[in-house]
């Protein structure tokens, strides 16, 4: 699993801790004048950064590649649970970081010709926001999914979803008025056992809360109100 080859790769870094003087640009000049703004408004520091990689990339000609190797990536973040506490371990030294940039390339299966997602993570290393990588997957998500004219759905579950029900729920909402014509929907499972059960769906600006945790604490409003 990557957590466990950056751990080991940590441990055998033996150079000082330093600090890195200069933040690097990511972005290299504009290839193209095509529209580089991003398509929809993603919100947090996490999307502050996914905007900013949004636009290098679109300058570069690089949107598809950087999608891909993200897409990668926030599945590499699903399989191995350890990834998010390394990335935010606050005593990371640059050897260490260098370490984990190259591991993190590795991960995405994608050739970064640019060099976009190489300056990009060093950005995030050398401010200390390896841990938001996750975050900034999913936002990055977001913004190519608006970009490609699709309508994302959200489906939110305690434990891993079954793909033939994810596939099921995908088929019935796709036939519905919230899926515009000639629109694709995008379906992003999540795992949250805060909910106990059952399933939150989040479609646009609409949410349909079906959950357990839900349903709990309706059923305590009603006793209270009702005691």
């Amino acid at each position: 699993m990557l957590a466990s080859r950056l751990a080991a790769r940590s441990a055998r870094v033996a150079a000082p801790r330093m600090s890195i003087a200069a933040t690097r640009g990511y972005a290299e000049p504009a290839k193209a004048s095509a529209n580089t703004k991003p398509p929809v408004a993603v919100f947090g520091l996490d999307g502050t950064y996914a905007n900013a990689l949004y636009t290098a990339a679109a300058k570069q000609g690089a949107l598809d590649n950087v999608s891909k190797a993200l897409d990668n990536m926030a599945n590499t973040f699903k399989r191995d649970t350890r990834l998010q506490s390394i990335l935010s371990a606050p005593t990371l030294s640059a050897a260490d970081k260098k370490s984990i940039i190259g591991e993190l390339q590795k991960s995405t299966n994608v050739q970064d010709k640019t060099q976009t997602l190489q300056h990009f993570l060093e950005t995030l290393a050398e401010n200390n926001r390896l841990g938001l990588l996750d975050g900034v997957c999913e936002k990055f998500g977001t913004l190519m999914s608006a970009s490609r004219g699709e309508v994302e759905m959200t489906i939110t579950s305690a434990a891993p979803l079954d793909q033939r029900v994810v596939k099921q729920l995908e088929t019935a909402v796709s036939k519905s008025q919230y899926v515009g014509s000639g629109k694709k929907l995008r379906v992003v499972p999540k795992v949250n056992p805060d909910i106990r059960g059952g399933l939150v769906v989040e479609i646009g600006d609409r949410t349909i809360d079906l959950s357990v945790s839900a349903k709990m604490a309706r059923m305590n409003k009603l006793l209270s109100d009702t005691l």
